[in-house]
């Protein structure tokens, strides 16, 4: 196997990878995935093709968790140990610089346009004959922000693939024997989209002065009432015109090893919710106006990403559904960046909704769930557990990593979804029914909710 530019691909490259990922300076989300027992996995290579990996204790994600990328030691190395290696391969690198060894590589970038791949014809793997793989020579990927636009577009023939709205896919169907095309359901997202209330002292306490939504949002009753305000059922219906089922469990379904298929729903109950907040002290000082026992008026913001119209179609049925309630929600949508930077960096924010993806490998999710964790969205980066339901995730976490029998590593992972789902540090809402449709003249294309399978095979039928 050789890198674009010709190079071999050796284990030098792989312990470079290792040695960039454990690197503190380098931003990245795979090292809380890649630490075991708190340490690092020790890797060497004995010759060119050869790696031994260490690690303190059985780990068994390990085939899972390095299955990532391998970066070009002799292009990057001297970058990183220089220092620079965070600000190299940007958006203005000539696509000829760009060194991998993947099935096609890049040749051309339009920025809001076009990204153009060639077939790698150095690329390893070969069909059942043989014959070089991948089939297809080439493969443009266009960009087209406006969503109704790229609707259009395939209509009329101009994109092969296209993976439809809900409210898109009964038009395709009715069409497909016009048009030629397949359209098809491949399953329930596989990731989760969910609300989360910011648990952050480093947002609520200043100057030893606590904030009091840092106590509405620690507060179970509160966060119980807020689960029973989840309209699932209409968000199914309004925003994913029915091409939704209903989120319980932090892993998706799909995970038929590893989704807990036992946690009840919350269900959508405003009375329910109303009589659980009066309970926990948390009354209607007049109409329309709810207060918690110190006469602070139950108001807080709200926001999610500019960039999906149904997650805006979500937060406002949250919204009017708790306005009923008498709490005050300014919601207002940011920008991706704006909101990364306040989920990262800054911690200014209160509630969010915010989809992760999944994989078929809980332990992949580490960052997430560990407390520890960059990603451990409502309080992250803890040096030592703020909860003793998080100390006991992360002892989970430890345990089903360990635990090297599959059928045995399944109820660590149903235990995490079960905390969650009682602690609500994340308050699930719906899973989109995922489809996919492309022209009848492409064979092969085989795709799922994991991912395309076999895509090296996709092809053209010949004219």
């Amino acid at each position: 196997m050789n890198w674009f530019d010709g190079k071999p691909v050796t284990a030098r490259d792989v312990l470079f990878t290792l040695a960039v990922i454990y690197d503190p300076k380098v931003p990245n989300s795979l090292r809380p995935i890649l630490t075991v027992d708190k340490k690092p996995i020790v890797a060497e290579a004995p010759d060119d093709y050869t790696v031994v990996m260490h690690v303190p204790k059985p780990f068994a994600p390990l085939f899972y968790s390095i299955g990532i990328p391998v970066m070009p030691a002799h292009v990057l190395e001297p970058i990183w140990k220089a220092g620079n290696f965070n600000h190299t391969w940007n958006i203005d690198t000539p696509p000829i610089k760009l060194i991998g060894n993947g099935p096609y590589h890049m040749t051309r970038y339009a920025q809001s346009q076009v990204v153009q791949y060639d077939r790698n014809n150095q690329y390893w793997m070969k069909d059942e004959h043989g014959g070089q793989l991948p089939r297809l020579r080439g493969q443009a990927v266009t960009i087209v922000q406006d969503p109704n636009a790229a609707y259009l577009r395939y209509l009329s023939g101009q994109i092969d693939i296209y993976n439809p709205r809900p409210e898109e896919v009964p038009t395709l169907e009715a069409k497909a024997k016009e048009l030629d095309i397949t359209v098809k359901n491949i399953g329930v997202d596989t990731g989760s989209l969910f609300f989360s209330f910011n648990r952050n002292p480093r947002r609520f306490v200043k100057n030893g002065v606590t904030n009091p939504k840092l106590n509405w949002f620690t507060d179970l009753k509160f966060l119980q009432a807020m689960a029973h305000m989840v309209d699932k059922t209409a968000m199914i219906n309004l925003v994913f015109h029915g091409l939704a089922v209903k989120a319980v469990a932090d892993i998706s379904p799909e995970n038929k090893i590893f989704a807990n298929p036992n946690l009840k729903d919350y269900d959508y109950d405003p009375k329910l919710a109303a009589d659980m907040l009066e309970a926990a002290g948390y009354h209607l000082s007049k109409p329309g106006v709810r207060t918690d026992s110190k006469g602070n008026h139950l108001e807080f913001d709200l926001t999610t990403s500019t960039s999906s119209p149904e997650r805006n179609q979500i937060c406002t049925i949250f919204k009017q559904d708790l306005e009923g309630l008498g709490i005050k929600v300014n919601y207002r949508p940011l920008e991706f960046t704006t909101l990364v930077d306040k989920l990262d960096s800054s911690f200014d924010w209160d509630c969010v909704l915010i989809g992760f993806t999944g994989g078929i490998e809980p332990n992949d999710g580490a960052n997430f769930y560990r407390s520890s964790g960059n990603l451990h969205i409502w309080n992250p980066n803890q040096p030592t557990p703020a909860t003793p339901w998080e100390a006991e995730i992360d002892t989970l976490l430890d345990q089903g990593a360990s635990e090297m029998d599959l059928p045995k590593r399944a109820p660590y992972y149903w235990k995490i979804q079960q905390i969650l789902h009682d602690q609500l540090p994340i308050i699930e809402t719906v899973r989109q029914q995922r489809y996919s449709s492309w022209k009848n003249s492409l064979e092969n294309y085989q795709p799922t909710v994991w991912g395309l399978y076999k895509q090296e095979w996709m092809q053209f039928k010949a004219d």
